[in-house]
Parts: C-alpha cells; structure tokens; sequence
C-alpha cells in the first residue's frame, strides 16, 4: 500500500507536518479506518526522512487515538468519531477540572434536546424501537446486563434526534453516567438496584411523551428523570457513609475516565456502559 499522498514538508518540525499530514488523509478517508499504514520504510521514502522521523509521527497518532499499534505490526487506522469524541471529552474534563455534577447535568441537557428533537423527526417505528429499549431495562438480571440494556435505551433515544453530533455526545456522557452509577453503587450486591432499577416507569413516561409528540413535555420528562438517577447516585452509601459527596462523585469520576477514556488507551469497547 503506498501513502495516497504524501505532502511536500518545509523546513521546521519534520515529524509534526507528517503527523497532520497523515491526520489529514485519516480524517478525509484517504486512509480509511481499518486500513493498515504503509511499513516504515515505504513511509520514510515517501516523506524523504529517516526511520525514527516516521517512528516518532506514528507515536504521535496512537496518543491521538487516529492509529494502533500493537507487538511492532504496522500501524492500523483507527478513527472511529465515537473513539475521537470520548478522549477529547475525557481530556477537557481532566484538563478543566470538571466536575461530575456539571458532567452529569450536561446529560440531562443533551437527552432533554435529544426528546424534544425526537419528538418532530422520530417515526413512529422509531420510537417503537424505544419502548422496545425501555422495556428491557426492566427485564435484566445482573448489573452488566442491565447497565447495558439502559446505555441502549438513551443510545436509541439520541439515535431518533436524527442529530449526529448530538447522538455521539450523549452516548459517550451516558456511558460516564451509567459508568459512574455502577461505581459508585458498589456493583453486584450493591444499590445499583436503587439507582437504576426503580425508575423504569419514568423511562416509560419519557416513551410516552415522545409518542405524543410534544416537545416541551418530553423535555421536562427528560430532564426530570436525570434530577432522578443524579439523586440517587449521590444517596449510595458506602461503609454506611453517604458516598455521593461532589468531591467524591469527581474523583469516582476521574479514575473512570482514567481507566476507560485515557489517551493512548481504549475508550470502553462494550459502548454500552452508563446512565
């Protein structure tokens, strides 16, 4: 496989004009996702620079989350926007020093908008769909299966907004949620049943206030369902202690985002983690 196009460099950092360069082409689709970059030494051809040039370019893009690699194969495209999307959020958030009640009311936000667009654009297979979804997040019997079958539920419920952008910024803050419910509920054996599991009628009253097509209703629904699941996260109580203090909820917080969303590592591959 040879570079699809390889730019002219000028003089200055060499390895950083690659790395746009091949950033460029990734983005565009030239190096689509799941393509294998060309072998190091057709690379450094290509760019007329040495081995370790190329070397340091290819570090770059894994800690951007754009490339893979793995037991020194070649270097593997990985853009997936859902990837791109988590690390940049995860990063602002750390950088920012973001709080979990702040993440956590963003969703709140982000689903609210994503009912009320549900609401003009959804067919009504669509939100058929989301009864669906809602229906079995009350059927599930371990903390995995049911913390995945809710992350589908709001998945659904941003897929139907018909708004891309939106639908990528509300799955990954809902996997954070549901992420973040789970740890700080203890788990199996825990509260994750009082967090999660008694609030699917509200969900099916988030169903019903799309299907009547009303987008100033479902939006409060909406909103009123995430004041909820943020209250019940933070009456969790560990070692008999009330465990959902702010400075507790963010450093649960930061140690999800380090473990799931760090750069250079892989953000969850269930997508289907959180609310």
């Amino acid at each position: 496989m040879s570079v699809p196009h390889a730019a002219k460099l000028y003089r200055g950092r060499v390895a950083d004009q690659i790395v746009e360069d091949l950033r460029e082409q990734i983005l565009s689709g030239a190096l689509p996702d799941g393509s294998r970059l060309p072998a190091e030494r057709e690379l450094a051809t290509a760019y007329d620079v040495s081995g370790p040039t190329i070397r340091e370019a290819i570090r770059v893009l894994s800690a951007m989350g754009l490339v893979n690699t793995r037991n020194g194969s070649r270097a593997t495209v990985a853009a997936q926007g859902d990837t791109l999307l988590a690390m940049s959020i995860a990063s602002v958030v750390q950088v920012e020093k973001v709080g979990a009640g702040e993440v956590l009311g963003l969703l709140g936000a982000l689903n609210a908008y994503a009912a009320e667009l549900a609401t003009q654009h959804a067919s009504d297979e669509e939100i058929a769909d989301l009864r669906a979804a809602a229906e079995e997040t009350a059927s599930t019997e371990s903390v995995e299966q049911s913390s995945a079958a809710l992350h589908n539920f709001f998945v659904v419920l941003s897929g139907i907004s018909h708004n891309p952008l939106l639908a990528a910024l509300c799955r990954f803050i809902a996997e954070v949620q549901i992420g973040l419910a789970v740890k700080m509920s203890g788990g199996e054996g825990g509260d994750w049943g009082q967090v999660a599991g008694a609030l699917y009628p509200e969900r099916l009253r988030i169903v019903d206030a799309i299907a009547g097509r009303d987008p100033v209703i479902a939006a409060s629904v909406v909103r009123d369902y995430h004041r909820q699941v943020v209250e019940r996260i933070r009456s969790v109580r560990k070692g008999g202690e009330p465990a959902g203090s702010d400075a507790g909820l963010t450093e649960a917080l930061t140690a999800w985002l380090r473990t799931n969303a760090g750069i250079g590592g892989q953000v969850s591959s269930r997508r289907n983690a959180p609310s």
